[in-house]
């Protein structure tokens, strides 16, 4: 497992389709920076409350979520998440957690944007650096 620092930018999706049909002006595309943790040993994209707030992003649902110390707790789901990092993008759902400060970075956004994580170096490799590659059957 690695677990190192990176920055992402995350957007409201929904506020990005709109402004790309011209519904929305691009100025008004809810999005901010941020530091995010990437942890190969994570499942899921969590992001800081006050990071959905001002995102506006609305809740579809609860889950269950189990912390290293065997703890639990429901969170709120988010969803429409626009997330980009070093020069790829994709959008996802999101686990909300109230103190956090920091984005969750885990193995469905590293794998859905193709991502190896080198844990020697602390950093992000992209499989191919010019496109990503999907394996299918």
């Amino acid at each position: 497992m690695g677990r190192f620092a990176v920055d992402v930018k995350v957007s409201n999706n929904t506020d990005v389709q709109g402004a790309a049909i011209g519904a929305l002006s691009p100025e008004k595309i809810r999005t901010t920076l941020l530091r995010g943790v990437v942890d190969s040993g994570a499942a899921k994209l969590v992001l800081p409350a006050s990071t959905v707030t001002q995102l506006g992003l609305n809740a579809i649902g609860e889950a269950t979520v189990k912390y290293a110390d065997q703890r639990t707790a429901t969170r709120p789901v988010v969803e429409e998440v626009r997330l980009e990092l070093q020069g790829r993008h994709g959008t996802f759902s999101a686990i909300v957690e109230p103190d956090r400060t920091t984005a969750l970075i885990g193995a469905i956004v590293l794998e859905d944007l193709d991502f190896l994580v080198d844990s020697t170096k602390q950093c992000l490799v992209p499989r191919d650096p010019n496109r990503i590659v999907s394996e299918i059957e």
